[in-house]
């Protein structure tokens, strides 16, 4: 009896087959047309916001004022020990190259870039650049030294060849307080120059104590619109929203307003017989706390609210109706519901805390401002990119970490909750 062989392969007109293939088109044509729909967004985000903090965080490691107006000198000293003086190359590569620059913008901006290493830099630099062009046949070294008897330190040459690289660490460290000693090791900056990381631990701290401020007050609120009836949930949420219809900078001078010795809070507490003199509630933490806890309330209420208005009351009545009291029902049944919104909300209120500048500079004192108050300074008075790129980095970082703890522990620990 003949063996029949069965073929494994569908004959070429197979219906089915013919339907797998239109199924794959079909479905890549509606991805086409999702990423289509998406591509304008995405080049928006890439230019309007993943660009410009790609370029700042660039400022912060960018180090061309040495490297672009000495690249002689850093080539003499590239393959110099640093342990003795470097070679007579050095010196005339130096006088060389100043000569060229001299009396331009170049020289002033690495002087400048100098000075940030070693005090007295700048004017080492400017000093010797007004004795140039030297005399014929005159020897370079000899006359850098006579011009300043700097030039005959060692440590001064390390500061060339150190500052020379077309990237540096210096601004990064130097937002963290370290810095790097004449060996080339890692070390602290003196106590007195060391304010960075106080800095960094009162905005921490300050943001904190705002974003468990906005909890204390926000639960309540975001709990009763949650209960009430639509009609009145809706006229409470316009107050909550209220506060988005009007300027930051108009809010934070109405409390200057209020707070202020002869404001409206002191008069009604001096009124009541509460005090018997005007309290200090502005220009101080406490200012700026009232202003900003104002501020930033209904993004915590907001959050909240979202996720409780999906908790059914159907838990509570459970719980209570099987003999668990009242508070123990909310505590055990209802709170952790809501740990998803406390989550989220406390995340956004102090990442948007963090970053704020207007109402710790017109509400507070020199001991309230933040690490933005820095960035701004440095961007519009110093004009030094790099160190205001640093803190940046450091804040941006900063909440990175936060948001990368919130995703990991505290939302894979709370989905179950809210669901």
């Amino acid at each position: 009896m003949p063996t029949e062989t069965l073929s494994l392969s569908a004959p070429p007109n197979d219906p089915v087959v013919g339907l797998k293939q239109r199924l794959r088109r079909a479905e890549r044509r509606r991805k086409l047309l999702y990423g289509a729909l998406i591509l304008p967004l995405a080049l928006f985000l890439a230019i309007a916001f993943i660009w410009p903090i790609a370029a700042l965080l660039k400022r912060s490691v960018d180090n061309p004022e040495v490297h672009g107006a000495l690249p002689q000198t850093l080539a003499v000293l590239k393959h110099w020990s640093g342990d003795e003086l470097p070679p007579a190359e050095a010196y005339a590569a130096l006088t060389r190259e100043l000569t060229a620059i001299r009396g331009t913008p170049e020289l002033g901006t690495a002087a400048k870039r100098l000075n940030r290493e070693t005090p007295g830099y700048r004017s080492l630099i400017m000093k010797t650049a007004r004795k140039m062009p030297l005399d014929d046949g005159v020897d370079p070294q000899g006359a850098l030294m006579s011009i300043d008897s700097r030039w005959s330190d060692v440590d001064i040459w390390q500061t060339i060849k150190r500052t020379g690289s077309p990237y540096t660490a210096f601004y990064m460290l130097s937002a963290l307080d370290l810095t790097i000693d004449a060996d080339g090791d890692l070390a602290a900056t003196p106590p007195e120059e060391s304010i960075y990381l106080d800095i960094l631990g009162r905005t921490f701290w300050m943001s904190l104590i705002v974003a468990v401020c906005c909890l204390l007050l926000g639960f309540p609120v975001a709990y009763l619109m949650a209960n009430l009836p639509q009609d009145k949930s809706n006229n409470l949420m316009i107050f909550v929203l209220l506060p988005f219809w009007t300027s930051v900078l108009v809010r934070v001078a109405a409390w200057i307003v209020l707070l202020q010795n002869d404001g409206l809070v002191n008069q009604a507490l001096i009124a009541l017989g509460i005090t018997d003199a005007p309290l200090q509630l502005v220009f101080n933490r406490i200012g700026v706390y009232i202003a900003m806890v104002h501020i930033l309330l209904p993004f915590m209420v907001l959050p909240l609210y979202s996720v409780m208005k999906g908790i059914s009351p159907v838990y509570m009545r459970a719980a209570m109706s099987l003999g668990c009291p009242p508070f123990k029902s909310f505590w055990k049944v209802y709170f952790p519901q809501t740990l998803p919104g406390i989550g989220a909300g406390s995340l956004l209120v102090f990442i948007i805390c963090m970053g704020y500048y207007i109402t710790p500079a017109l509400l507070g004192s020199p001991q309230e401002q933040m690490v933005s108050y820095f960035i701004a300074f440095y961007t519009n008075q110093t004009i030094n990119w790099g160190m205001a790129a640093a803190l940046s980095a450091v804040l941006l970082a900063a909440t990175l970490v936060l948001y990368v703890f919130y995703a990991r522990r505290l939302g894979a620990s709370q989905a179950p909750a809210g669901r």
